[in-house]
């Protein structure tokens, strides 16, 4: 039987998470230094990468969309690729290196020094997001890891980790995309004023 009992007890369990990140100064800490890793090269004319699986792959998109579109404020594009929507890409990628490589290959091809690459993982141990982690690293691009309790692979091949303290795949979820629109909002907030100026010279221009 579904009950009000059961669906009190599923947003129970995300407020608690949620007040758990609250109180956590280590998470907190890395969600402010992404926003300002990500702010900085954005900045300097480089572009924030993004990849995921399934759930983690449609926050990617998400994420991405936030920051080419916009989030709050009326501003100029932020330059930001989700490396999970070309079914082209990702399907020629997997039939022939296989899936490991999916995320990886697509770095080697678009990233370049300077950038920063997002790695979004419930359970921190993708193999294809570990492997793009490894390759970032190679290209000096800054890597940034969102995943779940504190331990896992990822965290060990990241610039900063920023780890939701559960292991339960639906609530690490639910503090993904909202951390992910904390980060768009700081962001946006952050590089609002350096928008306006951009545009307004592109004005002058013309």
């Amino acid at each position: 039987m579904i009950s009000k009992e059961e669906i009190k007890r599923s947003i129970s369990e995300s407020i608690e998470l949620k007040n758990k990140i609250l109180s956590d100064d280590k998470v907190l800490e890395a969600i402010i230094m992404s926003c300002k890793m990500i702010s900085a090269a954005l900045k300097s004319g480089k572009k924030l990468l993004i990849a995921g699986n399934g759930g983690s792959a449609a926050d990617s998109q998400h994420m991405a969309a936030e920051f080419v579109g916009r989030f709050l404020l009326d501003r100029m594009p932020l330059r930001a690729i989700a490396l999970t929507t070309d079914t082209s890409i990702i399907t020629a990628i997997s039939n022939d290196f296989g899936y490991e490589n999916v995320f990886a290959r697509q770095i080697e091809a678009l990233g370049e020094t300077g950038d920063v690459f997002l790695a979004i993982s419930t359970s921190g141990n993708s193999k294809n997001l570990i492997k793009a982690l490894r390759i970032a690293q190679l290209y000096r691009i800054s890597t940034i890891s969102l995943t779940g309790m504190s331990g896992n692979e990822m965290e060990k091949l990241s610039d900063i980790c920023i780890s939701v303290p559960s292991r339960k795949v639906p609530r690490i979820q639910e503090c993904h995309i909202m951390i992910a629109h904390i980060i768009c909002e700081m962001v946006e907030k952050n590089l609002a004023t350096f928008s306006l100026n951009k545009l307004n010279n592109l004005v002058d221009k013309d």
